[in-house]
């Protein structure tokens, strides 16, 4: 596990953008209050989710608008039509921790691998 940010830096409907070893971590605080983990660029365009808007459990990108369940990464909305990694999440203490493997980098939940 690896320490990402404090959950305060993340206030409910947003997300912020964390390097882990190279990948971009898009963390992003669900307006269920729940945190999550996504690789921080578009499917569709190489562009950063982190910029995007938060609706419920989805983030939405901002230069096409295409939509990732936060859950799964899966698409819910065009033009995108590949999911995004997603990563699990452990909140403890008041931070936010990420599984990384043995050589640092972070472990996708979904499969999903860029």
């Amino acid at each position: 596990m690896i320490r990402i940010c404090a959950t305060e830096d993340v206030p409910k409907g947003t997300a912020i953008s964390a390097d882990v070893d190279g990948t971009q971590i898009a963390i992003v605080h669900g307006e269920d209050d729940q945190f999550y983990a996504v690789y921080d660029e578009c499917s569709h365009a190489a562009v950063a989710l982190s910029e995007g808007e938060v609706d419920g459990c989805t983030l939405e990108c901002w230069l096409h608008g295409s939509r990732f369940d936060l859950r799964t990464g899966e698409p819910t909305g065009l033009p995108a039509t590949e999911p995004v990694p997603v990563y699990p999440v452990d909140v403890r203490d008041g931070d936010i921790y990420l599984p990384v493997d043995a050589d640092g980098r972070p472990l996708p939940s979904n499969g999903v691998t860029r």
